[in-house]
């Protein structure tokens, strides 16, 4: 009989330990990008607010056209905030496992520790900039409350689902290869145009609606304006193709993370 040693521990009891473990990794994470001056991780939302706020001002100051009677306000924050939910995360974990490959001397930090870390916060961040500004606008009455708050929701944890998949497979990618931190940079600013943020799919002509509707994250974004606008807007989605697309990601993502775990080096 082996001995207790040697024996597994309960499930329950490796999901406390790695749940300490990313609580710890998130701490590190907070006051290594933050620090302990000024506002310290305040800025982990406070620095979306302000970019998506930089965007309404200038939208409403240039009178923008997005394809819709919605306010401006309400269509940067329901579009901007978005943008900063799926493109920060890769942003972060490119390059990560090289920077952090100290900590996998540690026994129970794993290299998808690492990467959750930093996806937990950025998705906290833009995931609170969004709900903050959100109940900002409503209570000075720049827009209107969402009219259904569970497809709003629901789209926006769609959205971080993709995102998270994105920056893991993105992640595992640049460990191999540092090419990736290359072209991900300007390939994330061409995809914003046409990321659903500033234009209603509905506005759009029919044959450019077909291929803009091929990238998951428009779909996202106009599910969630379905539950924010609802019956003012016309909403143009397919959540089936978004769900299974981010399935299909998912398993890249895992697939990838398995290949590198086994070839990182702890520096």
């Amino acid at each position: 009989m082996a001995s207790d040693a040697l024996q597994k521990p309960p499930l329950r009891e490796s999901f406390a330990v790695q749940g300490r473990v990313l609580g710890a990794l998130l701490i590190r994470e907070v006051i290594t990008r933050y620090g302990r001056h000024n506002i310290g991780f305040l800025w982990l939302f406070v620095e979306p607010m302000l970019f998506t706020l930089g965007v309404t001002a200038l939208w409403t100051a240039t009178k923008s056209i997005h394809g819709s009677d919605l306010p401006i306000a309400a269509f940067a924050l329901t579009g901007y905030s978005t943008v900063l939910l799926w493109r920060n995360m890769p942003g972060r974990t490119i390059g990560a496992l090289r920077a952090s490959s100290a900590l996998l001397y540690h026994r129970n930090i794993k290299p998808l520790d690492i990467y959750l870390s930093k996806v937990f916060l950025e998705a906290g961040g833009a995931s609170i900039s969004f709900m903050v500004l959100g109940m900002a606008f409503i209570a000075i009455e720049w827009i209107e409350p969402p009219e259904d708050l569970l497809t709003v929701t629901a789209g926006w944890l769609a959205l971080a689902w993709f995102g998270a998949a994105l920056a893991i497979v993105l992640g595992t990618l640049s460990y191999l290869n540092d090419l990736v931190d290359k072209f991900w940079h300007p390939f994330s600013y061409l995809l914003f145009p046409l990321s659903g943020a500033a234009f209603l799919v509905s506005a759009l002509p029919v044959n450019f609606q077909e291929i803009v509707l091929l990238l998951p994250m428009v779909h996202a974004v106009e599910f969630i304006r379905d539950g924010f606008f609802g019956s003012k807007i016309t909403a143009i989605y397919d959540l089936s193709y978004l769900l299974v697309f981010n399935l299909v990601l998912s398993v890249f993502a895992l697939m990838f993370l398995r290949y590198v775990s086994r070839r990182v080096v702890p520096g």
